[in-house]
């Protein structure tokens, strides 16, 4: 389960490798993995419309500090979260799989 003891680290502090955060590896930690995604997906959305945290997040309707902590990977973002930023952006942040095989 995921709620509980098994969120009290971070998803960002789950990886092998913490500092390629959103591409670290996240073996073994499927929900870390769709948090990590939908960072990626965020940074991609910063990238190709010129976005700042600041922007991001009027545009997505949330705080901008809880913007930058889904970016970075410190927190778990909620669905209604992920979906006001998918909703103010018009782009699907949650990926198809957490593995990426569009499979359950």
């Amino acid at each position: 389960m995921v709620g509980g003891r098994g969120r009290s680290r971070s998803p960002r502090d789950l990886a092998e490798d913490p500092e390629n955060w959103p591409y670290a590896d996240l073996s073994g930690h499927p929900a870390a993995a769709v948090v990590q995604a939908i960072a990626a997906a965020l940074q991609g959305v910063m990238a190709e419309r010129g976005l700042s945290f600041r922007r991001l997040a009027e545009v997505g309707g949330v705080n901008r500090q809880t913007v930058n902590d889904v970016v970075v990977g410190r927190c778990w973002p909620d669905v209604a979260t992920i979906a006001q930023l998918e909703a103010g952006l018009s782009v699907r942040l949650w990926p198809a799989s957490p593995t990426g095989t569009g499979g359950s």
